[in-house]
């Protein structure tokens, strides 16, 4: 994968003027992801439903019919993620489905396809991502060609702000959201920090550890939160764990959005972990969406 995405990066990456020679800018478009969260809490009163899917899981047709199936079915902001070899954050379910993916042959070349699908389906398109995949594609190759696909941001779990300097002066050049992640653990300082840095929304991580479903939470999440608007977030959005719609209903009482992922790409495999056959599995991740986007859609109702 290193190879083919390195290839032809170095006009890319020194990249710094126009044609005409004029240094180039910085984007005044407004934070797409921004706008569509303080719309749903304007219009509707309620957090936006963000769902997560692997780019090119079980194949790559099949996850582009995956990501319209949970626009269709009640996302409004969609996690694009590119499947790594070693994700340290992730789950049992969406390591599966990673090594599914990549097995398949994906490569982050492919992955704008999946955005302009998603910009197309109506929903607002982020990917996740770890950091190295970034920096070997070329981060300015990848923020240009990300945005002219329709792209809004891209949350990086491993990257720090104080280590994201080219990723800021980038997507600040392209209009980009930079969605950076904090956790319980987080020191105050490091709370206003990823506030100060961030646009879009800030990552709250309801807990430490890798993702994956659970049938309890804890009240930590909400303090966070709360932590979070005072060191200066305008939009805190809570993920990790969140797997069934009383969950959603809960998180979505007290946060801007409700960031499911493994409950979502659980649908498409079978309880041994194998690949349900493609048209029962969309048909069972439409259903768990409907549900999920109802517990989003009532968290504050009543």
């Amino acid at each position: 994968m290193t190879n083919h995405m390195t290839a032809g990066l170095a006009s890319d990456e020194t990249a710094t003027t126009t044609p005409s020679g004029q240094p180039l800018g910085i984007s005044h478009r407004p934070s797409p992801t921004a706008a569509r969260l303080d719309e749903l809490k304007s219009t509707e009163n309620r957090p936006a439903f963000i769902g997560y899917l692997p780019y090119g899981f079980p194949d790559s047709a099949t996850s582009l019919e995956a990501l319209r199936t949970i626009v269709r079915n009640g996302v409004d902001v969609v996690e694009i993620g590119l499947p790594y070899s070693d994700p340290v954050m992730d789950g049992p379910v969406i390591q599966k489905a990673s090594q599914i993916a990549i097995g398949a042959g994906e490569r982050i070349a492919h992955v704008f396809e999946a955005v302009q699908a998603v910009a197309e389906a109506g929903a607002v398109p982020l990917v996740m991502s770890y950091w190295n995949l970034i920096l070997h594609f070329g981060v300015t190759r990848f923020a240009r060609e990300f945005a002219e696909a329709g792209g809004a941001g891209l949350i990086t779990p491993d990257l720090i702000p104080d280590e994201a300097g080219e990723w800021i002066e980038s997507s600040d050049r392209y209009g980009l959201d930079r969605i950076f992640l904090v956790s319980p653990d987080s020191t105050d300082g490091r709370l206003q920090v990823a506030a100060a840095n961030a646009r879009g929304f800030v990552y709250a991580a309801s807990r430490m550890g890798v993702t994956g479903e659970r049938s309890t939470m804890s009240t930590s999440p909400e303090r966070l939160v709360a932590r979070t608007r005072a060191a200066g977030a305008d939009r805190v959005c809570v993920g990790i764990g969140v797997s069934t719609a009383e969950q959603a209903r809960h998180v979505g009482s007290y946060a801007d959005g409700v960031i499911v992922g493994s409950a979502l790409v659980h649908t498409l495999l079978e309880d041994d972990g194998s690949l349900k056959d493609p048209v029962r599995g969309l048909e069972d991740l439409a259903a768990r969406t409907r549900e999920l986007a109802e517990g989003v859609r009532s968290a504050r109702k009543g």
